[in-house]
């Protein structure tokens, strides 16, 4: 009698054994991955028969299909109709079933590029100086021209050219290298030029 229990006792430890076994053979057989609102759930070749599920978190099926990994299988999903969250997803054989939780996100768009203002300054003469904007979008330019001692303003004016433009600024009396230009176009980017 003794030895017929301790059959049993080691037959019932043997099942037990190959069915926590089947489970992590699952689970190892299978994983789940998210790009943003893109889910891919792979499986590893010997799977067999598989159901997989999408479910949101209250339970409800968004979406069930039957597969057959033959050979290790990549199956996607687009969830971009769906909002963004946390999504279950269901994996069952016969035998076995693992669930995995996925949160989707929004792609985060990049931000634009904002590109200097592109303005220079050349001494022509002793009281010549060229200013050259290129690059515009919007045509609207305010041009100011600075002592550079005090930052009083010698001359301003708007230039609405498009695209850019190229002027001759004489100065009455100034040198050249006693002034600056600050430049600012519709946009609000903003350069000083130092002769």
């Amino acid at each position: 009698m003794k030895t017929l229990f301790t059959f049993a006792l080691a037959g019932l430890l043997a099942t037990s054994t190959f069915a926590s076994n089947d489970l992590e053979d699952l689970k190892a057989n299978s994983s789940v991955h998210t790009t943003y609102k893109k889910i891919a759930v792979h499986l590893n070749e010997g799977v067999g028969k598989a159901k997989i599920a999408i479910l949101d978190m209250s339970g409800k099926k968004l979406h069930s299909r039957s597969v057959k990994a033959k050979e290790d299988l990549h199956i996607p999903y687009d969830l971009n109709s769906l909002p963004c969250g946390e999504y279950q997803v269901l994996i069952s054989t016969e035998d076995e079933e693992v669930s995995y939780i996925v949160e989707t996100v929004e792609k985060e768009e990049p931000a634009p590029v904002v590109y200097p203002l592109m303005a220079y300054g050349k001494k022509i003469n002793d009281y010549t100086i060229n200013l050259v904007v290129v690059g515009l979008e919007e045509a609207g330019v305010d041009v100011k021209i600075k002592k550079v001692v005090d930052n009083k303003v010698v001359h301003e004016e708007i230039i609405d050219q498009p695209e850019g433009f190229r002027k001759d600024y004489k100065l009455n009396g100034i040198q050249p290298e006693d002034v600056y230009f600050q430049v600012t176009d519709a946009k609000g980017r903003t350069r000083k030029i130092y002769i």
